[in-house]
């Protein structure tokens, strides 16, 4: 066997292992979203109950509460960035990370200071690379959050914004995350956590024609948002988490069957140019034999005279 001929099945051989790995990774990617989708819409009813009830306290109360009372001036905002702790999932993470920079300009352009919170290692390493700053950061539960990660990364958020931003807290919070639009459509989106804006929420909230309950607030409308507005926030993050999951995932299979196609592409090119140069061998060889057997005839009939 020709040397070009060997390299080539030495090719042949290591991208047939490569698509088997990546066939294999675009399978697992698909079942692990459709647990996530599953997760994302049983966590709905939830969060939208909770979003009326805090809407029913603030809007039907004059209580001023620090999770839904807005700084006459904004100076310090804190940004929430959801990514993953892997790669291979295409362009999921460096669109959040864009998305996250965009809103990070625009805040500090109206003169905000602005505290990074970071969740996942791919997001982290961005920014400790570029020696960027980072509050607090989380990892290790990215592809399957469960509710207790996401109260673990709302609690010191909410306890930054009860603070006065001369002791180190914020005035305000914005999340970065990836909405699960369709197996096919994931976006990075941004959006303002806290202070809750009843307005927008009160607007968002009903449904055309539909009738919404009553409540009665005890002890008293302060306490009951002491209670419900922590839940809000982290069945927001929690909500956010599993689109992210769910977006990851979606992106991780649609990469992985790109690179499986992709494979299988360089293996029929690789196939031909090994047929290829396998036939030039034989023809070498044919010509090889052909002229030896000339010149073996050639020598016989010069003995013979």
């Amino acid at each position: 066997m020709g040397a070009q001929l060997r390299v080539y099945k030495r090719r042949i051989k290591s991208v047939t292992a490569t698509k088997k790995i990546t066939k294999a990774m675009e399978m697992i990617a698909a079942s692990r979203v459709v647990k996530a989708q599953r997760k994302v819409t049983a966590s709905t009813p939830y969060a939208t109950e909770l979003t009326r009830a805090v809407t029913a306290v603030g809007t039907g109360s004059n209580t001023k509460h620090p999770l839904t009372t807005e700084a006459e001036t904004a100076t310090r905002s804190a940004v929430l960035l959801l990514t993953s702790d892997r790669g291979l999932a295409g362009a999921f993470n460096s669109n959040a990370i864009k998305a996250a920079e965009q809103l990070t300009e625009r805040l500090e352009a109206e003169g905000k200071e602005v505290d990074t919170y970071i969740v996942g290692r791919r997001g982290l390493a961005h920014y400790n690379f570029r020696e960027r700053k980072v509050v607090e950061s989380w990892s290790g539960f990215t592809d399957e959050p469960s509710y207790a990660d996401a109260k673990k990364v709302a609690v010191p958020l909410i306890e930054a914004i009860e603070k006065e931003t001369a002791e180190g807290g914020v005035d305000e919070i914005h999340i970065v995350y990836t909405e699960f639009i369709s197996m096919m459509t994931q976006t990075a989106i941004d959006g303002r956590l806290l202070p809750l804006r009843l307005d927008e929420v009160a607007e968002e909230s009903p449904t055309k024609g539909e009738i919404l309950p009553l409540y009665d607030f005890e002890p008293s409308a302060e306490d009951v948002l002491d209670a419900l507005l922590p839940r809000y926030v982290e069945s927001r993050i929690y909500n956010a988490m599993l689109q992210s999951a769910a977006s990851k995932h979606a992106a991780t299979r649609r990469a992985m069957k790109s690179a499986t196609d992709n494979a299988g592409d360089l293996i029929n090119s690789l196939s031909r140019l090994a047929n290829a140069a396998r036939q030039a061998e034989i023809t070498q060889e044919i010509s090889e034999i052909v002229g030896g057997t000339a010149a073996l005839a050639d020598a016989t009939a010069g003995s013979d005279k």
